[in-house]
């Protein structure tokens, strides 16, 4: 019996991130390892997840999802400036890179440079797909029943 996508399955699958123009923002297949993806752990939003539901291995997929239920809209919170006083001296600081920052818990949260103005540096912790329309292509390779 072929499984069959359900809140709770595991899915194997190429995932390929579109923007609206057609342009690709990432994509397994570049690297030749599918993803797994696990339905019901709040990694994807209840809309992603509607999409799969009931597919099976071997099925092609594509559909578009908006803002809010793909990577969320920008969040004008997550927008901080920061005195570049508190950025080591051997970063290089300029508009799009992707900085590591140290969390308390010892995690690192990415955070990118979007504007350096004097000793003022805006940094955005919203994800860099934040507020965009998004195309997603899946090649579901193997569904697995949890």
């Amino acid at each position: 019996m072929t499984e069959v996508v359900s809140s709770h399955s595991r899915v194997l699958a190429d995932v390929t991130v579109k923007l609206k123009d057609g342009s690709v923002a990432d994509s397994t297949l570049a690297s030749g390892k599918p993803s797994w993806l696990v339905m019901g752990d709040g990694s994807f939003s209840d809309a992603f997840e509607s999409q799969l539901f009931g597919a099976q291995s071997g099925q092609e997929l594509s559909f578009e999802l908006s803002a809010v239920d793909a990577f969320g809209e920008t969040e004008p919170d997550k927008i901080h400036f920061m005195d570049i006083s508190q950025f080591p001296q051997d970063i290089k600081l300029e508009k799009g890179a992707i900085v590591a920052f140290n969390q308390a818990n010892g995690e690192q949260l990415p955070g990118i440079i979007r504007d350096v103005t004097g000793a003022s540096v805006k940094v955005d912790f919203n994800h860099p797909l934040a507020g965009q329309d998004i195309i997603f292509e899946l090649i579901i390779k193997e569904v697995v029943a949890s």
